[in-house]
């Protein structure tokens, strides 16, 4: 497998996994994805912290799809990662963005962005 194919698939792994509830809602597994400096825009104006998250419940339950993912490479151990979601629990529609580092032996997120849309 091609390595930016194989990265592509990893991140992509990553990303899923921050959208599954049992990610969602555990610190410890939040902790091990986000990098110690992230921080995000969320999709309503709200800018959050890693701190933020690894609270008790974490970031909460949701069902959530993601489509249309992507990647392009900034740098050697930086990723842009774009992609669509539908939160099913909200039935609401938005573009992301993340910033994956490789941090440690490890990919983490370092900067995520969330955009409403009012359509898929």
């Amino acid at each position: 497998m091609h390595d930016e194919t194989k990265l592509s698939h990893h991140i992509r792994s990553h990303e899923e996994a921050l959208l599954t509830n049992a990610i969602r809602t555990s610190p410890e597994g939040l902790s091990a994805l986000l990098a110690d400096e992230f921080f995000e825009f969320g999709s309503y104006g709200r800018i959050w912290t890693k701190a933020d998250f690894l609270v008790d419940g974490g970031i909460g339950e949701r069902t959530i799809d993601l489509n249309d993912f992507s990647i392009r490479k900034l740098a050697d151990d930086v990723v842009l990662a774009t992609y669509r979601i539908h939160d099913k629990t909200t039935h609401k529609h938005s573009l992301r963005s993340s910033i994956w580092k490789h941090n440690h032996d490890e990919w983490q997120m370092v900067f995520h962005q969330g955009t409403s849309t009012t359509t898929e």
